[in-house]
């Protein structure tokens, strides 16, 4: 059953996210995932121009005149949500937590999805598989995807991306556009990636606060791991130990940035003190560019 509070967020993201693919995304959207390619649409007289490699010669040699088969762009895509739920996301020094910023992008690339009449899916993971709803079409599916995703309580506490990819693998069968949206606090999941990336075009989403990246000069704090638990006190008024977590830090998200790129694999950068939209805009119309 689900709550009057969950129905109550799902009406507002979806007013939210609704404004914002009526006016900016769908547009862009369709630019961008064109499909998987042309279909047959119907036959007609050749006229002058009209390439002669689409010729359909058994109508011609029935009407003893040339006609030629018309294709037109195959529309329908599968895109797949693969959300990372893990208790990392349960943090944010903003106004929103990085979960709730996850599923609201995930909204808006669902509604843009079945604007476009493509199918949409979603892989919510931890350190193991939560759960999985099979691609469809339908404004009806996308809700239950956004219920799917409010009303989830995670059981793993921890992020394993390795198993979210493997598993995307082993049930999506046709090439997918694929949203990994996480905070990709998480190691050893290249080789995963690798192959699903040859499989699927992934898109890597990552979230991050911004308090993640810098600890401020406020003396001892203790520090806890919501994937582990662990808690550590740490002396924020040191130098040495501000810049350190800057290094470590910045090194870190340099690495997964050159594993992007050596891959192929899109990334897009939010912050959880800034606008989603635009990182996700400049995305859009940076990838049409390429086109």
């Amino acid at each position: 059953m689900i709550s009057k509070e969950i129905l109550k967020k799902v009406k507002r993201i979806e007013i939210t996210t609704r404004g914002l693919v009526n006016d900016v995304f769908s547009g862009e959207y369709h630019s961008v995932f064109k499909g998987r390619g042309m279909e047959f649409s119907e036959v007609r007289e050749y006229q002058i121009g009209d390439d002669i490699r689409t010729i359909d010669w058994n109508v011609t040699a029935r009407m003893g005149h040339p006609y030629v088969k018309v294709f037109e762009e195959e529309r329908e895509l599968t895109v797949m949500l693969l959300v990372d739920v893990s208790s990392s996301g349960n943090f944010g020094t903003y106004e929103q937590m990085k979960g709730e910023i996850a599923i609201e992008i995930c909204a808006l690339l669902a509604f843009s999805a079945i604007k476009n009449n493509d199918k949409v899916g979603l892989i919510i993971f931890t350190d193991r598989i939560e759960k999985f709803v099979p691609p469809k079409k339908g404004k009806t599916h996308v809700l239950r995807v956004l219920r799917e995703l409010l009303a989830h309580k995670p059981e793993g506490t921890k992020t394993n991306i390795q198993e979210a990819l493997e598993y995307l693998t082993r049930v999506t069968t046709r090439r997918s556009v694929v949203f990994l949206v996480s905070d990709f606090m998480d190691e050893g999941y290249e080789k995963a990636l690798q192959i699903a990336n040859k499989k699927h075009d992934i898109v890597a989403i990552t979230v991050t606060d911004p308090r993640e990246l810098s600890l401020p000069d406020v003396g001892f704090i203790e520090l806890e791991d919501a994937e582990t638990g662990e808690i550590v006190l740490v002396d924020t008024g040191h130098t040495e130990t501000r810049t350190t977590y800057s290094t470590v830090t910045s090194e870190r998200i340099r690495e997964r940035t050159r594993l992007f790129q050596s891959l192929n694999t899109d990334h897009i950068d939010i912050k959880t003190n800034e606008s989603y939209v635009e990182p996700l805009i400049r995305f859009f119309r940076m990838r049409a560019k390429r086109l």
